[in-house]
């Protein structure tokens, strides 16, 4: 688009931003997230990485929440606020009641990173009903409800920033992971709808896909298993909790916005699209 074709007040604003990124363009001074299953994980290191990008970081936790005053004190010690919430993302109620207690010490959050996840696998022929709706309810259910809690009041202020953490499993599927698989499928679909109805408010919405990425989970995976999953992966390793949370930064930065409906890969090259 050429520049004499632009409103005047946009065509303005263009010749008013630097031609090249300045190191201030990442910083996250002033804004408030919130990370739900930020107590170890990915989830601990998107926490630790938005905060040293100037963020005040409010974090949830479920099973992991023994682990969440080590992270909490950490952010405090890069100078930033930061406090932790228990609930149960499975349900609604729990979702709301941790929403308010949020607000009420952090009246505007401004990015939320859906995080918290669960796996209950099994092959289609042995899986219960109760591993269907378990992983469906937290990690589409769980990602519905605490978006909806907070994303209206970024459209108020002009400016928000939702990412969910999807899967290559979401988009390529997995042997024994039907439930999981069909959920973060849905992520992918709910992130490019709301992208589209919060666009012209100010507020991006995005996904992120992980390959495997070094965690416990990954940990409890049988050698021969993981051996195969490196030899899929042209990098030929895992990922590390903190490539996972550069792109989380990325995307929660000043710099992105202009990036909405995407899901963005971090997989080693597994899956090229």
């Amino acid at each position: 688009m050429h520049t004499n074709s632009l409103p005047t007040a946009a065509l303005a604003e263009s010749q008013s931003e630097p031609e090249f990124v300045l190191m201030s363009d990442w910083s996250l001074q002033g804004r408030t997230a919130l990370v739900t299953g930020g107590s170890r994980g990915i989830g601990r290191a998107i926490a630790l990485s938005l905060a040293s990008l100037g963020a005040d970081v409010a974090i949830t936790c479920y099973t992991g929440c023994k682990f969440a005053a080590d992270v909490t004190g950490q952010i405090k010690d890069l100078g930033r606020r930061s406090m932790s919430y228990s609930h149960d993302i499975a349900k609604p109620e729990e979702v709301e009641k941790m929403a308010r207690a949020v607000l009420d010490t952090f009246p505007d959050i401004d990015i939320v990173v859906n995080n918290a996840g669960i796996t209950r696998d099994r092959s289609f022929k042995k899986m219960t009903y109760d591993m269907w709706h378990g992983v469906l309810a937290v990690n589409l259910t769980g990602v519905f409800s605490v978006t909806r809690c907070f994303i209206d009041g970024m459209a108020d202020r002009g400016w928000g920033r939702v990412i969910n953490i999807s899967s290559i499993i979401g988009e390529a599927g997995g042997f024994g992971q039907a439930n999981y698989a069909a959920a973060k499928a849905g992520v992918i679909a709910l992130t490019k709808t709301l992208a589209l109805e919060y666009a012209r408010k100010g507020v991006t919405v995005n996904a992120i896909a992980p390959g495997f990425v070094s965690t416990r989970m990954t940990a409890e995976v049988p050698e021969r298993a993981m051996q195969s999953v490196l030899e899929r992966t042209p990098v030929g390793r895992l990922a590390e909790p903190r490539e996972i949370a550069a792109a989380v930064s990325f995307l929660s930065s000043p710099l992105a916005s202009y990036i909405t409906g995407h899901v963005l890969d971090v997989n080693g090259g597994m899956l090229m699209r």
